[in-house]
């Protein structure tokens, strides 16, 4: 088996979001961003991804803790090395889920799997959030997601929902998808891309922006 190792959240946190790992081995104790918050931003990615909570503590409580974080193997120190490679080896046995569909509009192609956007056969490099944004708005097949909802989906739930965060990421993307425009604006509702419907695209310089909604 390939293994990469990371000595850090952080850094754990910029291999996992480049690699598409079959097992990540995690120390709830890393420094920096901690093993449970590195646990959720892999599980939120949509990553298939088995986890291994590594903890100091065996305390029962410490082990629902970990599980409940979405691990899917939990281990305490100390322990035996073959224990943990015979671990890891059943994870990887495990039958991977089906691969999501990918998503098209006309001539662009959204590959959830392996996080390519093409458009008429060219690469498009997005960033996560860009990516996150027109994935969202492709699985809507055509209904009108708000930007609160984009917020809470590729963002965090607790985000401003007054920030301008969206109408900048939207507005970026727009810029790498080119002409003709696909993303458009509804007016006081969000933002929807019609030829995932099979519905004409609209042009990308809609004048009016929906802005932060409240509920």
């Amino acid at each position: 088996m390939a293994v990469d190792t990371a000595y850090d959240g952080e850094s754990g946190h910029e291999k996992a979001a480049i690699t598409r790992y079959d097992v990540v081995v995690l120390d709830r104790d890393l420094p920096g961003m901690s093993g449970d918050a590195l646990c959720r931003e892999i599980l939120q990615s949509g990553a298939i991804t088995r986890v291994i909570m590594l903890t100091a503590s065996g305390a029962v409580e410490d082990r629902v803790a970990g599980l409940s974080l979405g691990a899917d193997d939990y281990l305490a120190k100390p322990f035996a090395f073959a224990e943990l490679v015979a671990r890891i080896r059943a994870l990887g046995r495990r039958s991977t889920p089906a691969a999501p569909p990918v998503l098209v509009a006309e001539d662009l192609e959204l590959d959830p799997s392996s996080r390519n956007v093409t458009r008429s056969g060219r690469q498009i490099e997005l960033t996560r959030k860009e990516f996150g944004v027109l994935e969202v708005l492709l699985s809507a097949g055509g209904s009108v997601v708000s930007s609160e909802e984009l917020l809470e989906r590729v963002w965090d739930e607790n985000a401003d929902p007054f920030t301008t965060t969206v109408r900048v990421t939207v507005m970026t993307l727009r810029k790498k998808l080119g002409d003709p425009g696909v993303i458009e604006t509804v007016v006081g509702s969000g933002y929807r891309v019609p030829s995932a419907a099979g519905e004409k695209s609209a042009g990308p310089d809609t004048p009016a922006d929906p802005g932060p909604l409240r509920r």
